[in-house]
């Protein structure tokens, strides 16, 4: 009876990771700065928040670098003044639109309030109105609802629309709140929105920065001027896969990544590449 030596390894197998082929992304662009426009038509009204992307399933091309470019908040508008509009963000090839104007009729991801602008479809939502005669201004839109419109009768300006929660970065944050209109008592908003200014003489919060917050709206002090209103808030970008798939080979623009629960996260602040 002859023995068989069986079963022997005389080499190892090394076994690398699941490479990445999709990830999760919320992608924010920059707010709208607030108005400060001073007549009973525009005055003080609060700036749009920055359009909002969010899903999952987005396809990547291993070795082949993914373009992140981070959106400005436009400026708040001095005395007699509307604001400017946010910059967009870009993520390879998912675009958000920048927050509209506050006191502009022009369209943004959320609309200024004011005339007032609308929000672009599936990515925010139109400001609010300000009411003829009034002394308070509408409030810019938000990704989660519009803002609102001011009153007539009333002296604060209209609040800011809300944001949307978030937990892709492993906390819940709220982003893309529009800023509220300005007025003689505070409108406050949400999501990083900022606070419309009250008068005589306080001044406007801008939006957080990385949130698209829109701008906070002036403060009405008399027919033909109102307070400087505050600047919108910068973009984000934020990407998640499973945390057992490797590493990005290579990143510029100084993305944060770090580990949370069971999910890899780069947050990019600035504009920069991504390559897996």
């Amino acid at each position: 009876m002859s023995n068989r030596y069986q079963g022997a390894f005389l080499s190892t197998t090394s076994y690398s990771a699941n490479p990445v082929t999709t990830v999760e992304y919320l992608v924010v662009a920059g707010g709208g700065g607030g108005g400060s426009a001073g007549n009973n038509t525009n005055n003080g009204t609060g700036g749009g928040a920055g359009g909002l992307l969010t899903a999952t399933g987005y396809l990547v091309t291993v070795g082949t670098p993914i373009t992140v470019t981070i959106g400005s908040g436009g400026a708040g508008g001095p005395s007699n003044t509307q604001g400017s509009a946010g910059a967009n963000t870009v993520f390879g090839s998912i675009t958000t639109i920048g927050g509209g104007a506050g006191g502009s009729a022009t369209a943004g991801g959320s609309g200024g309030g004011g005339s007032p602008g609308a929000g672009t479809l599936g990515q925010g939502n139109s400001g609010g109105a300000t009411a003829p005669g009034g002394y308070g201004g509408g409030g810019g839109g938000g990704a989660g609802s519009v803002g609102v419109a001011s009153i007539a009768a009333a002296v604060p300006g209209g609040a800011g629309g809300t944001g949307i929660v978030s937990s892709i970065s492993g906390s819940p944050i709220q982003y893309a709140g529009g800023g509220g209109g300005g007025g003689y008592g505070v409108s406050y908003a949400s999501g990083g929105g900022g606070n419309g200014a009250q008068g005589p003489t306080p001044l406007a919060s801008s939006g957080l920065t990385n949130t698209g917050g829109g701008g906070g709206g002036g403060a009405f002090l008399t027919t033909s001027s109102s307070t400087t209103g505050g600047a919108g808030g910068s973009g984000i970008v934020v990407i998640r896969y499973p945390s057992y798939q490797p590493p990005a080979k290579s990143t510029t623009g100084s993305p944060t990544t770090y580990i949370t629960g069971l999910y890899r996260v780069y947050i990019f602040n600035a504009s920069g590449t991504i390559t897996f």
